[in-house]
This record gives structure tokens, sequence and C-alpha cells, in this order.
């Protein structure tokens, strides 16, 4: 009997995913800076430099050019590198990308993707190690994903290529070694807007988002021991967000933690906390608790970047408050 499944890495993943859709569809190209570098050597092997283009780094020159390029029939996977990298991107995707489908009437179609790798530990510093999700989440006309396992990220990868609107993928480059089993089928897709509940639990919600979830699963595993049962949610689609999926499980619980790395101030787990507060508030039992990086810059100093993220002992203590 055939293998359904195959063991790699989310980073595999994620280039096996581009590397079956452009071998589907040969409207599918990739250009970027330093695409060599984001595990695409394979990819130029096989495509060639007529499909695969390494551009200068001039963000916001080659993102319109994948956006003309979309407008007129390709399906271009633009790779931004480091996240930080987007903001010089941000008036092309937002005031093109976004924007076009809706001031022509739906004339005119963007099928493109946004590659966003977050290096947020390792002293990248304040001016590489940003999370900026949170800024595109207030843009219409923009997907969001920012998965946490190797099969959902080539399952989601494959979706948002083949989708008709700009995605943007958040990856978290922490999670690139992680190994998952991952399904052999060309044609396995993982809808935009599903997220998933990573383990059943009973007493406390917590949704992780993105590289978030390492420490929770930590947390989620010592918090076993001490008998206290945890759901975790990976709300893999950022937007359009997955409310049903978080809502059930805090019917169930009555207790809620959100868990980012991005700033604290209109991030992720604003909007959850203020979705669950408007529609759900007659299940909470106890106030949701928020854990996110502080209202400051990503520092250089390691002493200081080791506990600037929520860390396993940080999301352990959240827990036992609402307990």
């Amino acid at each position: 009997m055939a293998h359904t499944h195959v063991r790699m890495s989310y980073l595999d993943a994620l280039v096996q995913a581009q590397l079956e859709e452009m071998d589907r569809d040969q409207r599918v190209v990739l250009l970027g800076e330093d695409v060599a570098a984001h595990g695409v050597t394979r990819l130029i092997e096989r495509f060639g430099k007529s499909r695969i283009w390494s551009t200068p780094i001039s963000e916001g020159s080659f993102t319109g050019l994948g956006i003309g390029a979309a407008i007129n029939g390709l399906r271009p996977i633009v790779d931004l590198a480091g996240a930080s990298f987007v903001y010089l991107a941000s008036d092309q995707i937002i005031n093109q990308a976004s924007k076009l489908q809706y001031m022509t009437g739906g004339q005119i179609d963007i099928p493109i993707v946004f590659r966003c790798c977050m290096y947020c530990l390792g002293s990248e510093a304040a001016q590489h190690a940003d999370r900026p999700y949170p800024l595109f989440m207030n843009v219409p006309g923009l997907k969001i994903i920012s998965p946490t396992s190797a099969a959902d990220i080539k399952g989601l990868m494959k979706s948002a290529i083949r989708d008709g609107d700009p995605v943007l993928v958040f990856e978290d480059t922490r999670l690139w070694p992680v190994v998952g089993d991952v399904p052999v089928d060309p044609n396995h897709l993982i809808p935009i807007g599903q997220a998933d509940v990573k383990r059943e639990g009973r007493d406390v919600t917590v949704v992780a988002i993105a590289g978030a979830i390492l420490p929770t699963m930590e947390a989620v595993d010592a918090l076993g021991k001490e008998s206290i049962s945890v759901e975790v949610i990976d709300p893999r689609t950022l937007k359009p967000l997955d409310d049903r999926t978080i809502m059930t499980s805090v019917a169930k619980t009555g207790r809620l933690v959100i868990v980012e790395n991005a700033h604290r101030v209109c991030n992720v787990g604003s909007e959850i906390a203020a979705v669950i507060a408007e529609q759900a508030f007659h299940f909470l039992k106890r106030p949701i608790l928020r854990l996110s990086a502080p209202d400051i810059h990503v520092p250089f100093s390691p002493s200081l970047e080791k506990d600037f993220y929520p860390t396993k002992d940080h999301i352990v203590a959240a827990v036992r408050r609402l307990i």
C-alpha cells in the first residue's frame, strides 16, 4: 500500500507546496529577494530562471512587478524575505493588491501570494524582528495565513496559491525545523479560514498564534502533570478568522488565554478578545488574558530578548490564574 504521509520539516513542506503548484500550473512563478536562502534552491534547479526571478533588493518595485504580473494572468509568489521588509512593499500591497478588484467592480483579479518570514529571535534587532501581521489584518481585501505545523503550511500554501485573492503568508522561522507528518497527495488542501484544535481539553482554552505554539505546547504538557486540561487552538488563518471554533471551545471551558509574539496594542489577541466579549461573554467564567510582546521595540541584547516574548512559564502562570 502506498504511503499517504511523509515526515518532513515545516520549511520543506512549504517548498514542496510551491514545487507541486508550479508543476500543476505553468502560471505560478516565484520572485523576490534572497530566494535561494529560503529553501527554494531545488525549485531553481527544477524550473530555471524563466519562472524564478531573484530580484534586486527593492521591495516596492518587485512587489509592484508581481501585482502587475497577477493582473495579466500569472499567479506570482512574491518572497519578501524578512517580514520587516513588508513595510517597504506596503503601499503596493495595501493600495494596489487589496483595492483594485474592488475599485474596478471585479474586473481585475489579483491572485498573488506574499511570503513574509518572521525572524523573531537571534538578535535580529528592531528593524528585522517585527511581526507585522496585525497591521495587515486591518486591510479589507487581503487574506492572511500563519499556520504552525508542516502539514498545515503545505495545505494552506497550496490553497493560497490557488486562491483568486491576495494572500499574505507570515511564517515564523522558529517553526521551519519542526517536523511532522505531511500528506503526499498533491491535491490535499486546507481551506483558508479554518482553525484547528491542536489539543483537546476541558479547563482552559489557549489560542496560540504562529511561533507561540512552541512555548504553549511546553506549558500544556507541564500543566497536564498537574491535572489541568488545556485545549489548544491554532487559528491557522488570521484573516478571515475562524471565530466559531474559538467560541465553541470557550463555551466548553469558560476560560480563554491568547498567546502571540506581536506587540500588545491592536494585535490578534485584541481582535479575538473583542469578538468573544461581544458574542460569547455569557460563556466566560473569568476575564480573558492576553500574552504578547510588550509595547517596546525588539531588543538586540540576547539577555533582554530571552523573556521578551511569552514563555512556557508565562503561559503556565496565566492558566493557573484563571483556574
